[in-house]
């Protein structure tokens, strides 16, 4: 379904500080997972269980599926997914048999698209040693993480085997002392979580006014970032000058952040990414998949086709103004350990 609603360049929305998904008035509950389309499913998984130790909760192969080629809008499609549980998300690798031998290439920092995710860890699991130990290629300048701020956190961002970016965040509670909470996963042993759906964009309001519509919320912080030499070193980027918002999908851990580089510039991508295309893709699950997609279309949102039961779980694809692909989700079971209430314990 494609509809055409044109969004107001006119900046549409406010800063709360104090914003969460909770104060939206629609059926979304938050960030269920984020999603990799791979070309080696194999090595791929092996390099994420390596660094992060998430636990394997499914894997499977699918095919001659009628629903399956309705929800990602292509015929006689086949695949096989592999579902890590995160102690706050699922994260999802997925590897479509008709993308065997397309070229990988390693994603850029400014974009376009949606370039990376987080993986946060407690600074004495470093999740940047434990990600370089598997295999990673640092992108980030130095011999470790940088300290971005002076605050606590150190950052990095990295390549995995494929080219896709990830953002390595490590956290020194004791520096950071009452500016950040333990998350309470951290007493059972676990010790890296997941925390971000990052889109690069060429117009930073247009998409931060499209989201703040579908998902009826404000975003709670922005920035504009130059003359800065640790954000020169962890974006490998001389004189890099960029603009963020953020939008909190829950208290603690996650979060969606939009960022428009203007050096170097962010170019605009055309079109609509395809729902299997390698790369990233999210999820949000809601309360009521019909509903909601009823309201998204509404505003616009250009869905692959209507709702789809496929295995625990209503899913329907769409592409955002920017042609980012993601996907709403219900789970059949509202109380299934891998929707979101229960993942967020």
């Amino acid at each position: 379904m494609a509809l055409c609603v044109c969004f107001s360049s006119v900046r549409a929305y406010e800063i709360d500080p104090n914003a969460t998904i909770y104060d939206s008035p629609t059926s979304l509950l938050g960030v269920n997972h984020i999603g990799l389309s791979v070309r080696d499913l194999d090595a791929s998984l092996n390099f994420y269980q390596k660094a992060s130790g998430f636990k394997l909760i499914r894997r499977e192969v699918v095919r001659n599926n009628s629903d399956a080629d309705k929800l990602f809008g292509r015929s006689n499609i086949e695949f096989e997914i592999a579902v890590l549980e995160a102690p706050n998300m699922l994260f999802e690798l997925i590897e479509f048999s008709h993308n065997r031998d397309v070229p990988i290439s390693k994603m850029l920092v400014q974009g376009p698209g949606m370039t990376h995710t987080c993986f946060q860890t407690p600074d004495e699991f470093s999740g940047y040693d434990r990600f370089k130990q598997a295999g990673a290629e640092i992108l980030s300048r130095g011999d470790g993480p940088v300290d971005l701020l002076g605050q606590g956190v150190t950052y990095a961002y990295a390549y995995d085997p494929e080219g896709n970016m990830i953002e390595l965040e490590q956290l020194d509670f004791e520096r950071l002392g009452e500016n950040a909470e333990k998350p309470a996963w951290l007493d059972q042993g676990l010790t890296m979580w997941m925390t971000q759906v990052a889109l690069v964009t060429h117009d930073i309001e247009r998409l931060t006014d499209y989201y703040a519509k579908i998902m009826d919320f404000d975003p709670y912080r922005e920035a504009a970032i130059a003359n800065r030499l640790t954000f020169d070193d962890t974006t490998d980027i001389d004189n890099v000058a960029l603009k963020v918002t953020w939008f909190r999908m829950d208290p603690r851990a996650k979060s969606m952040e939009f960022w428009q580089y203007d050096n170097p510039k962010t170019t605009e991508f055309v079109g609509n990414r395809l729902s299997t295309a390698l790369g990233y893709s999210y999820s949000i699950e809601v309360g009521d998949i019909q509903a909601e997609y009823a309201r998204m279309a509404d505003l616009g949102v250009d869905f692959v086709s209507e709702p789809v039961l496929l295995g625990e779980f209503w899913q329907v694809y769409a592409n955002d103004i920017d042609g980012n692909v993601f996907s709403l989700r219900q789970a059949v079971d509202p109380k299934s350990p891998y929707s979101v209430p229960q993942l967020e314990l």
